[in-house]
């Protein structure tokens, strides 16, 4: 079981609205709508995605990662690293 499984739901609920604003952004562009307006959108969807990545993350804090590092041992380093590359791919999004 992933940590995030008791709110799997939500996280799904949340992408599927980002799924709706990014179809919506596409009929914009298909509508010829001034590109500021566009990229509002688009800001806003990226917003939402980082959202969700945030809030994945902790939950994989939380869990996985506080679980490896009790039982130490070379998981607990693997995860450690896997958690710091997951940080470092967001803060270069």
């Amino acid at each position: 079981m992933h940590g995030y499984t008791a709110n799997k739901d939500d996280y799904l609920k949340r992408l599927r609205r980002v799924e709706g604003q990014v179809r919506g952004i596409a009929k914009m562009v298909d509508d010829d709508k001034y590109c500021i307006d566009i990229l509002t959108q688009v800001s806003a969807a990226t917003k939402a995605l980082q959202s969700v990545a945030l809030g994945l993350l902790e939950e994989h804090m939380g869990g996985c990662v506080v679980e490896a590092a009790r039982a130490g041992g070379p998981e607990a380093d693997v995860k450690v690293k896997e958690a710091a590359e997951a940080i470092a791919r967001l803060v270069r999004s």
